[in-house]
């Protein structure tokens, strides 16, 4: 049992992807929410089970490391809706999910990835791309976690950066932990505009700074949904 959901697991507004090999329990919690309204893919990546540090992507795209197998490609592409674009990428920091934050508009990146795979996640996502740290930290997809409603940094994230990673991506920012005190909110939640996963250990107060900085109470779902009561989850693996 692991309560980092967000190593296997990812969300956006079109998709939701599982990992493989989980058990039937932690998937059946995601397409019981989610079904009706997203497809929810179980899949390996790179034959591994770490499916949400593997990959990036929101409505628009997807983004897979160069070590995914044409099967897990074809699996995932055939899964997906059809305005979704799936790509592989040939970059050395494979961990996609590790070096890459973002929504649908707005990407943040690891300072060292490569303008090529920049050029690609500003094509295929859609996004604007900025190379940022989080509180020092590199791995800007492990230490955030943002929607298109709001999001969640390291808890040592200093207030002048908070400000300045909040206007670049033009929504409301907290520093945050999830899993009882874990400062890797990637791991720990996966969330889209209308509802959040996170692990069995985050406790009510963190559930509350969730759920409100997400605006998942008020949340008007989007597009895709229509009828589906905004809601966040204790999920086991």
């Amino acid at each position: 049992n692991s309560c980092d959901i967000g190593v296997f697991s990812t969300l956006t507004n079109s998709y939701c992807l599982v990992a493989l090999g989980a058990s039937e329990n932690f998937y059946s919690v995601f397409e019981a929410e989610l079904a009706d309204h997203i497809p929810v893919v179980k899949t390996s990546i790179a034959g591994t089970r770490l499916v949400g540090r593997m990959c990036v992507g929101n409505k628009n795209g997807l983004l897979l490391p160069h070590t995914t197998t044409d099967q897990e490609l074809m699996h995932i592409r055939n899964s997906l809706p059809d305005e979704v674009i799936v790509q592989r990428v040939e970059e050395r920091l494979s961990a996609l999910g590790n070096c890459i934050a973002v929504n649908d508009y707005v990407a943040l990146i690891h300072p060292d990835l490569d303008s090529a795979t920049e050029e690609i996640i500003s094509d295929v996502l859609g996004v604007e791309v900025f190379r940022q740290t989080i509180a020092g930290n590199i791995l800007v997809g492990s230490y955030c976690k943002f929607t298109n409603q709001g999001g969640i940094v390291h808890p040592k994230t200093t207030v002048e950066d908070l400000d300045e990673l909040s206007s670049l991506l033009q929504v409301p920012l907290v520093a945050g932990t999830v899993n009882r005190g874990s400062d890797v909110i990637g791991a720990g939640l996966v969330s889209n505009d209308w509802s959040a996963f996170t692990g069995m250990d985050t406790t009510s107060t963190e559930l509350a700074v969730i759920e409100s900085i997400f605006k998942l109470r008020s949340a008007q779902p989007s597009q895709i949904v229509h009828d589906m009561r905004s809601t966040i989850i204790d999920s086991m693996m």
